[in-house]
């Protein structure tokens, strides 16, 4: 098998018409499609749904179910929030700040940036509840290729001692 890309991710929404609005205002992405039909169709169960596509640039499509009929949306609550999210890379350190300028000023709450050494992002949430991140890359030479390096090394070790490994640690030094 040879995966080509991802042709899409879908996620859950409580209003399939506010999302649209906020990822196109708030991130200039481009709706590009809806589905809408009464019985899904890979079972024909009577539910019906509407299924939104949006650019995230790239040819990345970014998808949401609005499920009126299906109980109320909530996360995980064995999960911290911090942990499942969407992240999309901007140009530059610029183009990241601009980015949290204009959130804010639509009154959306902003934490960061936050510095992880190979990149730094800002991080938010969407009407949902869905945590988004936002990323520019700012690994030096040579840093991607040394945490390819190692990460065989440090999944082996997580797996036997469910301890963060210690070869990349230069990371938060």
């Amino acid at each position: 098998m040879q995966i080509q890309r991802i042709h899409h991710v879908a996620y859950r929404c409580i209003n399939a018409k506010e999302t649209v609005a906020f990822y196109q205002q708030l991130l200039g992405m481009d709706f590009k499609l809806a589905i809408a039909e009464d019985k899904v169709p890979s079972t024909q169960a009577p539910d019906p749904y509407m299924h939104v596509f949006l650019d995230a640039g790239n040819g990345n499509v970014l998808a949401f179910f609005e499920l009126p009929n299906s109980p109320i949306m909530s996360r995980d609550a064995n999960t911290p929030e911090w942990v499942q999210h969407i992240a999309f890379e901007l140009e530059n350190l610029d183009a990241l700040m601009s980015a949290k300028a204009s959130l804010q000023a639509a009154g959306v709450e902003v934490l960061g940036p936050v510095n992880h050494t190979i990149f730094q992002s800002i991080y938010f949430f969407d009407p949902n509840g869905h945590r988004l991140e936002l990323a520019v890359n700012t690994a030096k030479p040579g840093m991607l290729d040394e945490l390819h390096r190692v990460a065989p090394d440090m999944l082996e070790e997580w797996d036997r001692t469910k301890r963060a490994p210690k070869h990349a640690s230069w990371l938060h030094e």
